[in-house]
């Protein structure tokens, strides 16, 4: 229904296409396309984006919301586990747990909503449902509540660090011990808020890790979370040199991502085990490597098989 609203009087003397950016908090080209579709006009006068505004103008505004294109479904994520309270899933990389700000691609919640698979109203907003998430650029499991006990139960399985989170990772370099701890607190990075780092004003981060091939510039481990903080395992081998492949945010080698063919953080989130919300039987969920880390894999081995014959 249109609006008639008077001109501000701090506004007196503008253009009107200055007027309604400032009303409406939109660009001026913004404005001026609301203005020539005739979504903003002056009452009884010529509705020019540049004619000034006088005292006494009133402005008509009838604004055409556009509806949001719907989210899209990705109906290829497999499902590896499922019963009345829990679903586990095998994330692509390139999906988002959840919706966001700016993100227009598929996310698990949304993609398990869309697929008619039942999840519990327990959680935020958009959010419900979830005690855990993955980056986008990780694959692997992800665990989310379909029942209001699971979501209740299983967060505190997670918040209390019960929950066995292992994930499989390639680093760079040549990790000096076989099997060790890392134990840092991680908070925010002060210069770019969209990163993490190590910091003393972070909070308690602990990651576990077991060597399991190595390609003498670079190392396959095995690694367990003992916290939950986001970009943990990024972070963490970052800050002792020896980035994940392809993790350009955390200082990895773009040349040894492109020979490797990696196009992302190497990082998978290989096996989940949890105590069942509802049973309590321990149990285990296990993914497989993608196909674009098995091969980034097969080319370190050729490499340091090629390098181990030269020498």
């Amino acid at each position: 229904m249109p609006r008639i609203l008077p001109a501000p009087d701090a506004l007196l003397g503008k253009r009107f296409d200055v007027v309604i950016a400032k009303m409406m908090g939109v660009s001026r080209s913004a404005a001026a396309v609301l203005i020539d579709s005739g979504q903003a006009k002056l009452v009884g006068r010529t509705s020019d984006k540049s004619a000034k505004i006088a005292a006494h103008d009133m402005i008509e505004l009838d604004i055409v919301e556009e509806a949001p294109e719907p989210e899209p479904i990705d109906t290829t994520m497999p499902i590896l586990y499922e019963d009345e309270d829990v679903v586990v899933v095998d994330k692509p990389v390139g999906m988002a747990a959840h919706a966001s700000a700016g993100w227009t691609g598929p996310t698990v919640l949304g993609s398990l909503l869309g697929r008619g698979v039942h999840i519990t109203d327990y959680g935020a907003a958009g959010r419900q449902g979830i005690v855990s998430r993955l980056d986008v650029g990780t694959s692997g499991l992800m665990l989310v509540c379909k029942s209001e006990l699971a979501y209740k139960e299983m967060r505190r399985q997670f918040s209390e660090h019960e929950v066995v989170k292992t994930y499989h990772a390639v680093v760079q370099g040549n990790l000096t011990q076989d099997r060790a701890t890392i134990e840092a607190p991680i908070g925010r990075d002060r210069v770019s808020d969209f990163r993490f780092t190590v910091t003393p004003a972070g909070k308690p981060a602990v990651t576990h890790w077991d060597v399991l091939e190595r390609f003498s510039e670079a190392t396959y481990v095995s690694v367990n979370l003992e916290t939950g903080r986001t970009h943990q395992i990024r972070v963490h081998f970052s800050s002792l040199g020896h980035p994940l492949l392809g993790d350009s945010m955390y200082g990895a080698n773009p040349r040894l991502a492109e020979a490797t063919g990696v196009e992302r953080q190497w990082l998978h989130a290989k096996k989940l085990e949890f105590k069942h919300p509802r049973t309590h039987v321990w149990t285990v969920v296990e993914s497989s490597i993608p196909a674009d880390l098995l091969h980034a894999l097969d080319v370190l081995r050729g490499r340091a098989e090629q390098r181990a014959n030269e020498q």
